[in-house]
């Protein structure tokens, strides 16, 4: 399996568990509570979508599985598919899904953490979608590239999949600073699961070159890699490899996703230590948001990415982003510390 991917399914693993354990966290503390609602949440036609790009991908793969299609992630965003296998699974997709569907207006009542499998599709697609359409404004502002793969945007998926979680919640009466509460420990775990997948498949996530001395107590993997094998491509041919992946770069770089990873992972676990001890809704969100902007400010100064002159700056998109995220931190944090019961610190 493809390291990035195997880590991305590692990272949406571990927001579902996160979440789901936040959510039951919740109901047994009296914040949220159970509610009546279908048992069958998800659109038969978004089951039958789902099935036409299974099939037309899958049967596709299989029937050219001996031809290089490009790189998992080139194949997967192209339009190239079996048009007729795709009809056949989204038929089959949407007819079961309907069947299972509930029948008349009757519901059942819910508790909060069995809306995890809805949210996961719903925020899964539009998170892809919101990360694919960011990728893509900063690939045309920076080369005019649209019709290609070029990874994806962390905060462009970041903000869509949230705007999508926070609403689906509304939808089942659950308030939106809870929800951003609830929500905010798993993304910053999912972050830095993520990040670990950048490293490890070399995803073009990573620094400037570092060409600095090395301190005497710190391992060479941590100062700076040449990224062997690396996913997109990049640098000189590596004498003897056979495969698609055999390149290398020819002068050391930061590993800023290590870097990330480990920072992001240090941040989860604060996260987790005080999320009981915060009373007031949108406190620990106004945390996530502060403490994740600033980390992502910062490494920008090390990465390599497109960057633009906005006055006396010199800043990238993830930037200019991170300090939008920064300021709804503190407008949040600024916020709730108006109201009745406020933080309790341990």
């Amino acid at each position: 399996m493809n390291p990035f991917g195997l880590f991305l399914l590692l990272g949406f693993a571990a927001a579902y568990l996160t979440f789901r354990f936040e959510y039951r966290r919740n109901e047994a503390e009296g914040v949220i509570h159970p509610f009546k609602g279908p048992k069958q949440v998800v659109h038969p036609l978004l089951w039958a979508l789902l099935g036409l790009v299974a099939g037309a991908k899958l049967v596709y793969w299989w029937l050219h599985r001996h031809q290089y299609i490009g790189t998992p992630q080139d194949f997967i965003f192209s339009l190239r598919g079996n048009l007729v296998a795709g009809l056949l699974a989204a038929i089959v997709a949407g007819l079961i899904a309907k069947r299972q569907s509930p029948r008349g207006t009757a519901a059942e009542v819910m508790h909060p953490y069995q809306l995890m499998d809805y949210l996961l599709l719903y925020c899964g697609l539009f998170g892809f979608a919101g990360a694919i359409l960011f990728a893509k404004l900063e690939d045309v502002a920076a080369h005019g590239l649209i019709f290609s793969f070029n990874g994806l945007n962390y905060y462009g998926g970041l903000i869509a999949g949230s705007l999508t979680f926070l609403y689906i919640n509304k939808r089942y009466g659950i308030k939106t600073a809870i929800a951003a509460d609830i929500g905010s420990c798993g993304m910053m775990l999912a972050y830095a699961v993520g990040r670990i997948g950048c490293h490890v498949a070399g995803d073009g996530d990573w620094g400037i070159v570092n060409d600095q001395p090395r301190p005497g107590w710190l391992p060479q993997w941590l100062w700076a890699s040449h990224y062997p094998h690396n996913s997109v491509h990049q640098g000189i041919y590596i004498p003897g490899c056979n495969g698609n992946n055999c390149t290398v770069l020819p002068l050391p770089v930061y590993p800023t996703p290590l870097y990330e990873a480990v920072i992001c992972f240090g941040l989860f676990l604060l996260l987790w230590k005080l999320r009981r001890s915060i009373k007031t809704s949108g406190i620990l969100f106004a945390y996530f948001a502060i403490l994740n902007g600033a980390e992502r400010f910062a490494i920008e100064f090390i990465r390599v990415n497109p960057r633009y002159t906005i006055g006396y700056w010199n800043v990238s998109q993830a930037q200019v982003i991170a300090l939008g995220w920064m300021f709804t931190g503190f407008i949040v944090l600024l916020l709730s510390s108006r109201k009745k019961n406020n933080i309790i610190l341990p």
